[in-house]
C-alpha cells in the first residue's frame, strides 16, 4: 500500500500517555489507515473502508 501523502494525526484526547496511542490517516481516497504511534514508519498499518471507519467511530462515540 502506498501511504505517500498520508497525513497522520492523533486524537485530541491523547494526552501524555507515553506513546500508548494510535495515529489515523484519513486523507487518502483508498481507505482510512491506523498505526501505533510507537511504530510509525516501521510497524504494521491497518486499513479500513471509509464506511467501516465511520461505523466504528459512531459506536465508540456512543460509549464515550
Amino acid at each position: 500500500m502506498d501511504l505517500t501523502g498520508a497525513h497522520w494525526h492523533k486524537s485530541t484526547r491523547s494526552g501524555t500517555n507515553q506513546g500508548a496511542c494510535v495515529e489515523v490517516a484519513d486523507n487518502l481516497a483508498a481507505a482510512v489507515y491506523v498505526r501505533d504511534t510507537k511504530d510509525h514508519g516501521t510497524g504494521p498499518v491497518l486499513a479500513f473502508s471509509r464506511k467501516s471507519w465511520r461505523e466504528f467511530v459512531a459506536c465508540v462515540s456512543k460509549q464515550g
